[in-house]
């Protein structure tokens, strides 16, 4: 295009910066899916931990809280916990890459 500069030297900058950014990204990522978070529910009765990766790693339950009686109670105390963990997780993951991007929001990098 007439009048515009060239951009040679520029783009070779802006893609080394993207490059380096990518696999800070990665690099990141990587740690993070190794990282832990623990949430409980009904006062600790149950707890769960899942991984930056957000896959299930334990879920502990007290014995007080198995009721053959009220399992629903149960079935909704383990869903909450693995619901806040899961959330824990993704938030990690969120701050975590927030801080390598420098806030600027990147769609569909986790």
């Amino acid at each position: 295009m007439k009048g515009m500069p060239p951009m040679g030297g520029n783009m070779n900058n802006l893609l080394k910066q993207a490059q380096k950014l990518q696999k800070q990204m990665e690099d990141m990522k990587e740690e993070i899916e190794k990282r832990t978070v623990e949430a409980s529910s009904g006062g600790g009765a149950v707890t769960a931990i899942v991984t930056g990766k957000k896959e299930i790693v334990d879920i502990k339950i007290k014995k007080e809280v198995v009721d053959p009686d009220d399992v629903e109670m149960l079935q909704d105390l383990i869903i909450a916990a693995l619901n806040e963990a899961l959330t824990k997780a993704n938030d990690m993951m969120e701050q975590e890459m927030a801080k390598v991007t420098g806030g600027l929001n990147v769609p569909g990098l986790f």
